[in-house]
């Protein structure tokens, strides 16, 4: 498996304790952010790519009028159906889709939204060409990154207590790719690439992670991400290692941690 089908591998029981540790931990306060920022715009229908478990759907389908018809799609049918089976407030349409090559016309829609998404393409440039390609002239994409690992504090902690486990492979998915797209001239070059030619508004948005104990941090992390893919041989003890980490850093009871993202919007 080359690293981009290893980063993007959110396959069978990762995608169960994604929806259950993942996303609450670190998903939801921005979710709930970029649905304000879309619905500020006004769409009259909305394409969101790498919907994972709908956590960002969700929100758009509340901050949304009814009339607003709502397409989620993800490269993954694994997170598709945990977002299925998870709901949402209305109806919302769910499609696999590759970011790359989206199955859908030219100017179908006045928003595409992505939320922590566009890390993953091997092919940015070629990924942000699909979005301005399918969006009406006018029309906005919003996506989001996280910024650099040293200003998500949990997963700097687990990232570099793991080096004591794999001291002659450090697994360094978390800072590589999820953490690895944060440089916004990088950003911007990447979209004049895709063709955006208009000037990009930038928010770095930081919120705080939480989680019922570190315990969940490490459940989350280990085994709830790509992150996984590089620890498997030695899961639990990665766990149990990423626990006494978080816990030594931020307790053994509830903990919280800074998060830190950049929210980006490009109009077509």
């Amino acid at each position: 498996m080359g690293v981009g089908e290893h980063d993007k591998a959110f396959t069978g029981s990762i995608a169960q304790v994604y929806q259950r540790y993942l996303v609450p931990m670190i998903f939801e306060p921005y979710a709930a952010d970029l649905a304000e920022r879309v619905a500020a715009h006004g769409p009259t229908r909305v394409l969101e790519i790498a919907a994972g478990t709908g956590v960002a759907t969700r929100r758009l389908a509340s901050a949304l009028p009814d009339s607003v018809p709502i397409v989620a799609t993800d490269l993954n049918p694994a997170m598709l159906t945990q977002a299925a089976e998870a709901g949402t407030p209305r109806p919302v349409q769910w499609r696999q889709a590759d970011a790359t090559d989206l199955p859908f016309g030219d100017a179908e829609f006045d928003a595409v939204v992505c939320q922590f998404g566009m890390m993953f393409p091997p092919d940015k440039a070629k990924a942000y060409s699909e979005a301005r390609r399918v969006l009406k002239p006018g029309g906005v994409f919003t996506f989001s990154v996280w910024d650099r690992i040293e200003d998500n504090e949990f997963a700097d902690v687990v990232t570099t207590a793991l080096e004591a486990l794999f001291p002659d492979n450090p697994p360094r998915f978390l800072a590589r790719t999820p953490h690895g797209y944060h440089d916004l001239d990088v950003i911007r070059r990447d979209l004049a690439a895709g063709g955006f030619t208009a000037e990009a508004q930038v928010s770095t948005v930081t919120e705080r992670s939480r989680a019922q104990s570190a315990r969940a941090v490490a459940i989350a992390l280990c085994q709830g991400s790509p992150l996984r893919n590089e620890v498997e041989s030695r899961l639990e003890d990665a766990t149990d290692l990423a626990e006494e980490a978080v816990g030594r850093r931020f307790g053994t009871g509830a903990v919280d941690g800074k998060m830190q993202a950049h929210v980006i919007t490009v109009a077509r």
